[in-house]
């Protein structure tokens, strides 16, 4: 009898196949689940529909937030602009000034804002939404 050749021989192959089987079923659910969490429907023809989320609430507070400070706002071809806004930080506002935002085609800028519910002001984080 060789070395290798024995019944011992045979019982690593098997497991040894069982492993790959193994390897590759969990590489398949792994892209399965990557693919399926993206949120995105891609067709043949290489366009992409893109669902936009509704606006959540980030924050609840009782103290009013100030009003919004002035902001100079220079047009640019291709941008939108975001305006700033006061954000709860540590227990106090802090203003977060306006930026840039590259123009999305078919969409528009829905900016965020202070809503007041009951005795609570809210924040509802602005978002881009399909026209």
């Amino acid at each position: 009898m060789w070395i290798g050749d024995g019944p011992e021989f045979a019982l690593e192959e098997s497991l040894q196949e069982d492993l790959m089987k193994l390897k590759s079923l969990f590489g398949a659910f792994v892209f399965t689940s990557l693919v399926g969490a993206t949120g995105c429907l891609v067709d043949g023809t290489g366009t992409v529909a893109v669902e936009a989320p509704a606006p959540v609430a980030t924050v609840e507070v009782e103290a009013e937030p100030p009003p919004p400070q002035q902001e100079v706002v220079v047009v640019r071809p291709g941008f939108v602009w975001i305006g700033g806004h006061h954000e709860w930080v540590g227990g106090r506002y802090v203003w977060r000034g306006g930026y840039y935002e590259r123009e999305r085609v078919g969409h528009v800028w829905m900016p965020g804002r202070w809503e007041r519910r009951g005795r609570r002001h809210v924040w509802v984080n602005g978002y881009w939404r399909h026209r």
